[in-house]
């Protein structure tokens, strides 16, 4: 009987340890229901103030919605609590393992405080109560304050036909105005007034409001404009590339390395602006595929001979837009980007929080989607100043939207529907975009005596850091071997990798100076097919070597080739690099069929015959380099809507052959120095008209006739007088959306003309048609200006 009592009085107080946490977490649910109930009730109602804008009602009423849901999740909190306890005052009907024998239960029945699940009932009842009558006296307090702003019955939907879209965005924001954090930022309550006041003044799909005091939101006037200074200290562009990356780390070096040519480059440039007032541009340049939201794969790379010539690019383009005395903004990151852009904060579905803090946007293909995805509609307001840096270029086909998707040309990275020339390349692949390029060492005069003395004529240099590059080519480096030393530069971690034959040299990979000591003595740099149009070429040709590379039959394109598939291009690439093919060629670069290997063991014993001087593009030097830069800078502008063309009282109208007249002794026609001038860039005076063959591309036209095409000048050409200019006989002349028109079908004796300004193209071609081609002339190794364009 003792130990029988004895164990009774040790389950009581487990019984009483059990039950005491219970009884203070219903007094601390009880506490903090009050508390809550004081502070939201409090706050609603107390801070209320007559005039309140519905911006200021939003935020106080904006925990409507989320008060009610915590007041239900408080009630059914209590309501399950109750349950429980009910359940538990049954226990004695159980045969639980401590509780179950019957005399103790009426010691469970004191430990329950008197009433306490009657209490539990009334409390959860109270606050279900007091939820439905929160809520009606939110929505009259709601109610009331339109009536104050003179807003009830001003906040139906309005019937504008300027404004068609207005009713489906307020049904959709009805039903999705909770679905991005964003809209509550811009003061959208769920309320109609809320609405509108958001698609009028923040987005522009619903018409101002008249009641609304439009003082409220200021246009802000743009900056002064400044002008723009030559900078040859690089200390502040330095720590606005940043650190913490690798291939951060890499541009550093190479913008330090180069300084002192950038700095001597801007003065020469200088010099011939000096009478020029050059503005200054508010430029914000943020790195894409460096940022951690699209994976970074180069930043790993750069240790390991990963492809560097996109951040060759990148470094020497923030360094020019630096040194031209602009006020520039680097972004590595989305977070940077946030805060230069001033995007609100969620899901990236509202516009910016205020009018765009810069003229122009320098990025990639991956910045140009994570801008999508963050600026919502001001991606598609502020577009024109954008600028992609994209390697291998864009063309007008694959860039127009619908017509892509109509045609077959669409893939993964076209379609953004931007002015063919805002892409801007490595080479001048394409004259539809701009060539922006970058730069390789330009040597002094001793440097360049020193290389001539020091070249190793039977020393040769394989362009291939990736062991793969090199596979297959057993062939061509036995016949290479049998007359020159042959080295790499291929990394590697622990082993030798087999693709590297015994009797190459292997120097693994090295810094940017010590790989120039070794194109400085080696003869010749040897491409195996593969990467393409990289910069290592220039800047082995820069020190004094002769660039072999392979010829590709049939040439590789999007149609043929891995590499190019999904590349918005239908480019032919018929060798290696073509730019050093067709631009530079023989005796610094030569290009044969490796297959062949007759052709190359002669080319070899050719190469060993040659003595070359170091030789550099000037579209390759800084010079040329920041020249091309300004000029897109000061004359560029994708924002201004043109002037239509031609103007309604032009005196040429109708008359034969128009604005063209004959160059003399030429079959070239040009625009007629007597016609009304016409603002452009390239100016007017540059334009040079001529028809295509059959089959063949205006790229192709242009060049035959040592001229380049100009897609700026399309619109001056794309009228019925430049048919009858080019004897044309038209039987038919149409508009279309056509790539290819202006053109001439000879099949049909029928003219089309262009109707959508971003299908301007000079490349494609068709055995249909002969197309109409406006060149231009160009400098003399700037072959991306005029002559009269700088």
């Amino acid at each position: 009987m003792i130990a029988s009592s004895a164990e009774l009085s040790i389950m009581v107080r487990r019984c009483l340890l059990t039950f005491k946490p219970f009884r203070i977490f219903v007094l601390g649910i009880g506490f903090f229901s009050l508390c809550f109930l004081m502070n939201s009730l409090g706050g609603q109602f107390s801070a209320k103030r007559p005039g309140d804008s519905p911006f200021t009602v939003r935020a106080e009423v904006l925990g409507g919605p989320e008060s009610r849901g915590v007041l239900r999740k408080i009630s059914d909190m209590l309501e399950v609590i109750m349950k429980r306890m009910d359940a538990l005052s049954k226990l004695g009907n159980t045969t639980d393992l401590w509780c179950a024998k019957g005399e103790i239960h009426w010691h469970i029945e004191m430990i329950q405080p008197i009433g306490l699940v009657e209490r539990i009932q009334a409390i959860a009842q109270n606050m279900s109560d007091m939820a439905v009558r929160v809520e009606q006296i939110l929505q009259r307090s709601m109610a009331n304050s339109r009536v104050r702003d003179g807003a009830l019955g001003q906040c139906e939907t309005p019937k504008d036909p300027r404004y068609p879209d207005c009713p489906s965005k307020m049904d959709w924001m009805r039903s999705r105005w909770t679905s991005d954090p964003c809209y509550a930022f811009y003061g959208v309550d769920g309320s109609d007034c809320s609405f509108l006041i958001y698609l009028s003044e923040v987005e522009w799909f619903c018409p101002p409001l008249a009641w609304r005091n439009q003082t409220a939101t200021p246009t802000l006037k743009p900056p002064p404009k400044k002008q723009a200074v030559f900078q040859s200290d690089i200390g502040t562009l330095l720590e606005q590339v940043g650190t913490g990356k690798e291939s951060l780390s890499f541009m550093k070096r190479r913008i330090r390395r180069l300084a002192a040519q950038w700095a001597s480059a801007a003065r020469r440039l200088d010099d011939k602006l000096r009478n020029h007032w050059r503005e200054q541009k508010r430029i914000l340049v943020h790195v894409g595929f460096l940022t951690e939201e699209s994976g970074d794969v180069f930043s790993p790379k750069v240790l390991k001979g990963g492809p560097l010539g996109e951040m060759v690019q990148w470094a020497d383009i923030v360094t020019a837009l630096h040194v031209l005395g602009h006020n520039l903004k680097i972004s590595v990151s989305l977070k940077e980007l946030h805060g230069f852009l001033g995007v609100p904060p969620g899901r990236g579905s509202c516009p910016l929080t205020g009018p765009l803090p810069f003229d122009l946007i320098y990025t990639d293909y991956h910045g140009l989607q994570q801008m999508k995805q963050h600026m919502g509609l001001s991606l598609r307001k502020h577009k024109c100043h954008i600028r992609v840096i994209d390697t291998f270029g864009t063309e007008p086909a694959y860039n127009h939207e619908e017509y892509a998707t109509l045609h077959g040309y669409r893939t993964n990275w076209g379609y953004w529907n931007l002015h063919g020339q805002q892409y801007m390349t490595m080479f001048p692949h394409t004259p539809d975009n701009s060539f922006m390029g970058f730069v390789a060492e330009q040597l002094n005069e001793t440097e360049r005596l020193n290389i001539q003395r020091n070249k190793v004529n039977n020393m040769a240099l394989v362009y291939g850091k990736e062991a793969s590059m090199w596979k297959g080519k057993e062939k061509v480096l036995a016949i290479l071997h049998r007359y020159m030393e042959i080295h790499g530069t291929v990394y590697y971690e622990t082993q030798r990798p087999p693709e590297v034959p015994a009797f190459v040299k292997n120097h693994g990979l090295l810094p940017q100076q010590e790989l120039q000591q070794l194109l400085r003595k080696a003869k010749l740099f040897i491409g195996f097919g593969f990467p393409y149009e990289g910069p290592a070429p220039l800047e082995a040709i820069a020190n004094g070597c002769i660039f072999l590379q392979p010829k590709f039959d049939p040439p590789h394109s999007s149609l043929n080739h891995e590499f190019f598939r999904g590349k918005p291009t239908s480019r032919e690439v018929s060798s290696q690099h073509p730019y050093a093919e067709q631009y530079i060629g023989r005796p610094h670069v030569i290009t044969v069929d490796f297959n062949n290997t007759e052709e190359f063991d002669e080319t070899i014993r050719e190469i060993m015959k040659i003595n070359v001087e170091p030789f550099l593009p000037y579209e390759y030097t800084c010079e040329g380099m920041l020249e091309r830069v300004h000029a897109y800078i000061q004359n560029q502008d994708f924002c201004s809507p043109e002037d239509p063309f031609p103007p309604v009282n032009s005196s040429w109208l109708g008359t034969s052959p128009g604005p063209f007249i004959l160059l003399p002794n030429s079959s070239i026609l040009t625009w007629a120095s007597n016609v009304s001038s016409y603002t452009s860039w390239p100016p007017l005076s540059a334009l040079r008209l001529l028809a295509s063959l059959e089959g063949q591309s205006c790229v192709k036209a242009c060049q035959s006739a040592g001229l380049m095409c100009e897609p700026a000048l399309y619109r001056f050409i794309n009228i019925k007088e430049a048919f009858s200019a080019l004897d044309f006989q038209c039987e038919g002349l149409e508009s279309e959306m056509n790539h290819l028109f202006p053109a001439f079908s000879t099949e049909h004796a029928e003219c089309g003309l262009q109707q959508d300004p971003l299908l301007f193209s000079c490349a494609g071609s068709s055995a249909k048609y002969q197309r109409l081609c406006p060149c231009r002339d160009y400098r003399i190794g700037q072959v991306a200006l005029c002559r009269d364009c700088l």
